[in-house]
């Protein structure tokens, strides 16, 4: 193929988190960055961005005794479709683990909590439950036997997904935060646990922004996760790699970004390409369309390579001559906009 001509590639669905049109809180504003934003306004919120078609619901609703229904009925009058509900077992409840807590009692409330949440995404026809266990780790030396969180953490997933074996259960891995190391940190960690679980409908949720500050290239992640098929979502944000920041896709490794992408579409992977993105000082709406505006771009410079010229270069692991073809790529068609 030369470098002129182009391969067509079907436009993909976006989507986002409906926790991107929230409230933002930190240490330093804790009263937060803007008026509260119920269930209801957050997805009447991601309606006004005019590119989305699906988000991801957290679970429960705020404020508390929000119906299914209702939020149904909402989702349907700005044409958003919920592709996935999160189930909050990260929250203050949590703070000491949620699948790991030392407490029985707890550990059961956190596998009910999901349970509820999967009985909504069978209700709003999601095309998952995706689990973020954020508490479930530890911050110390010596805190816990790690083979028993590990064990706690395994068998807490069995028993979701062998309870719904109708659901896909996607895990979000990730470094660090709120717990100073999480239990489910990195993908091969990850896909570690999803072997010993042993069920097909358990696989991953691959942040972008978690792969990077967790030292991984994003891109290996996903072809790791995908050689596997265990590549059951994404999301998609940007960070300066020392944190989770969240910022918009693109925004500071547009070159890794379009990266991931093209393993995603060599591997021939069709899912959403979905925000995570946390517009603490930003209009919240603005924000996605400037997420949605980048991922188009790439979207364009994915039928713009080279591919191959890009398969020699890698071939013979030519750095300058790699980064040529995709530069000419990604210029391209930020210039054909």
């Amino acid at each position: 193929m030369s470098s002129h001509e182009r391969i067509d590639i079907q436009m993909p669905t976006f989507g986002a988190g409906i926790w991107h049109f929230g409230r933002y809180v930190d240490r330093y504003a804790t009263d937060g960055y803007g008026p509260p934003v119920s269930t209801l306004e957050a997805i009447d919120l991601a309606g006004q961005v005019g590119e989305l078609s699906v988000v991801d619901m957290t679970y429960p609703f705020d404020p508390a005794g929000l119906g299914v229904d209702e939020v149904a009925d909402a989702l349907k009058r700005n044409n958003l479709r919920a592709i996935a509900v999160t189930p909050e077992i990260y929250t203050r409840r949590f703070s000491r683990g949620a699948f790991t807590n030392p407490d029985p009692a707890v550990r059961r409330q956190a596998i009910e909590l999901v349970s509820e949440a999967a009985e909504v995404a069978r209700r709003l026809g999601c095309d998952y439950v995706k689990l973020w266990p954020g508490q479930d780790g530890w911050d110390y030396p010596f805190q816990v036997d790690h083979s028993e969180v590990w064990k706690l953490s395994l068998d807490a997933v069995r028993e979701l997904a062998g309870t719904f074996p109708d659901l896909r259960f996607a895990i979000e891995y990730k470094p660090r935060e709120p717990r100073n190391t999480m239990v489910f940190s990195s993908v091969a960690k990850t896909l570690l646990g999803i072997e010993e679980i042993g069920l097909p409908n358990v696989g991953i949720l691959l942040d972008f922004g978690h792969s990077l500050y967790g030292g991984e290239s994003p891109a290996d992640a996903a072809r790791l996760a995908m050689s596997r098929g265990r590549l059951f979502a994404i999301d998609v944000n940007d960070n300066y790699r020392g944190w989770d920041d969240d910022m918009v896709v693109g925004s500071v490794h547009l070159v890794e970004t379009f990266e991931f992408f093209y393993a995603l579409a060599d591997a021939g992977w069709e899912g959403v390409w979905q925000l995570d993105q946390f517009p603490f000082r930003e209009d919240s709406v603005e924000a996605a369309r400037a997420g949605i505006r980048v991922m188009k771009t790439i979207h364009r410079a994915l039928g713009l390579v080279d591919r191959e010229a890009l398969a020699a270069a890698q071939q013979a692991q030519d750095a300058l001559a790699a980064q040529r073809i995709v530069q000419r790529a990604l210029l391209s068609a930020g210039a054909g906009r």
